[in-house]
């Protein structure tokens, strides 16, 4: 074991269920990994079909009271949960690098990010409004108001540990809702580790549960049969959200799905170059390009793509390589051998077709999954990486002239969450926003997640909202009264 020890035996490692750690109905467990260093963090119980039952009887019961309590009263409880994060958060990066790689920044960045749902949804909390009015032609009262919808299903990927939970807890709880999570296999440390301080903030024993396990489809697809269910909320690759859509339809779940990208950057001659660089930083490097949002396909004109790539080519270089435990590290390890081995492959093909590699390129050697930050021009049309999401921290550049081309190419995709347009000539910007296919567009930055924000796709990218006012509806039914007095 790693000089990490004494840290992780801290970390709760079992089932999460009615307010206790418990073991696994079957005593199954699982290991879970450092991608720095390829070591065995901890084992983690694995959840059966028999745990589920026992979660889903716990947030039934849990939910019958916290969904009576005043929308003020869940407000509190959700308001002390960031509280109490923001006084852990070295201890969260910290955990969060351990199990999924990240760099010590991104780590804080996340858990910053994830903290600030619940601060969020405390405030949204309390203004579920509805809607008094007089029918016109009945001369009936219409009375509409938004109830708790039942029990959630909340599935989460590995690229954000803790944040990719936050954004479902947090409004289902705002809601009224009980919830049962199942994080991923490969990072279910942190969200673990949350519990106690949701205990801490108030959340009532069974509301919230948490099901590590190494059969993730049985188990989620046993729970969304089950009648007292009626939300599926997952984020993950779109092949397999359109499994779950299909067991959604079983039970007529309300499905929330936040689902795979492949996201264009469209950089004007216009352009601040500056604006630019650092906007395409962001959306490539952020988390290591381990996101839907990430930056897949760059488009630059041709009048100032040689500027663009060899300033790029020179910020990506400088970035420091090493396990993201240390914080002078830019780059951590990626998640799994699988996810570096796709990296890898993208490259390789791309180069094949004739793509120029400027900077990175190959995989590092020794111990660890660690990929270099990667630029790449000239990149032909029928690379596989022009077309599917890289999931890692290679830039892919491409030109254009024609504005009417570029857009074109942009939207020439199943996928539709988010886009990056940067120019200086704002008219032009907003006209070409308005022509691209996605659920979000980043105009001039490289960042559009924030929890006061509707986050979503279009097309195969997903259904529904997370953040804003949106994303606690997502949890509520809407009862419409019909009445007279």
């Amino acid at each position: 074991m790693s000089q990490h020890n004494d840290f992780i035996n801290t970390i709760p490692t079992d089932l999460y269920i009615n307010g206790q750690f418990v073991p696994a109905s079957e005593n199954g467990r699982f290991g879970v990994f450092n991608p720095a260093t390829e070591e065995t963090l901890a084992s983690v119980a694995s959840a059966e079909i028999a745990d589920a039952d026992a979660a889903l009887d716990a947030a039934e019961k849990a939910m019958i009271e916290w969904a009576a309590r005043t929308p003020r009263e869940r407000s509190e409880v959700l308001r002390k949960a960031w509280e109490l994060i923001q006084e852990r958060l070295e201890e969260f990066a910290y955990l969060i690098t351990l199990e999924n790689g990240k760099g010590k920044t991104d780590a804080m960045g996340e858990i910053r990010y994830a903290a600030e749902f619940f601060r969020w949804f405390a405030e949204e909390a309390v203004r579920a409004d509805g809607l008094i009015t007089h029918a016109p032609a009945s001369g009936a009262r219409i009375i509409v108001q938004h109830k708790p919808a039942g029990l959630a299903v909340l599935v989460t990927p590995w690229n954000y540990p803790a944040a990719m939970g936050t954004r479902k807890i947090a409004p289902a709880l705002a809601a009224g809702c009980g919830v049962i999570i199942k994080p991923a296999a490969e990072t279910p440390l942190t969200m673990l580790a949350l519990m106690p301080l949701l205990e801490e903030a108030g959340v009532p024993a069974g509301l919230v549960n948490v099901l590590p396990t190494s059969k993730p489809a049985e188990v989620v697809d046993h729970m969304m049969h089950d009648p007292r269910v009626r939300v599926v909320s997952f984020t993950g690759s779109t092949a397999v959200g359109r499994k779950l859509l299909k067991s959604a339809a079983d039970q007529v779940l309300t499905p929330a799905m936040e689902l795979g990208g492949n996201a264009p950057v469209i950089v004007f001659e216009d352009a601040d170059m500056d604006t630019a660089i650092e906007g395409v930083m962001l959306a490539k490097m952020r988390n290591l390009g381990e996101a839907c949002t990430a930056a897949n396909r760059v488009y630059v004109h041709k009048d100032v793509a040689d500027e663009f790539t060899k300033r790029l080519t020179q910020t990506m270089s400088a970035l420091k390589i090493g396990n993201g435990a240390d914080p002078a590290v830019d780059v951590g390890a990626l998640v799994n051998l699988d996810t570096l081995e796709k990296v890898v492959g993208f490259v390789n093909d791309a180069v094949a077709k004739g793509a120029k590699v400027e900077c990175g390129g190959q995989r590092l050697p020794g111990k660890g999954f660690f990929f270099p930050p990667t630029v790449l021009s000239n990149v032909p049309e029928n690379a596989n990486c022009v077309h599917d999401e890289i999931f890692g921290p290679v830039v892919a550049i491409q030109t254009f002239e024609d504005q009417d081309d570029v857009i074109r190419r942009a939207n020439d995709t199943e996928y539709g969450l988010v886009a990056y347009v940067f120019s200086e000539n704002m008219k032009r910007a907003m006209q070409v926003c308005e022509r691209l296919d996605y659920g979000m567009v980043g105009l001039n930055r490289g960042l559009v997640s924030d929890p006061a924000a509707p986050f979503g796709g279009s097309k195969q990218s997903g259904l529904g909202r997370e953040g804003g006012h949106e994303g606690m509806l997502e949890f509520m039914e809407t009862q419409y009264i019909s009445a007279t007095w």
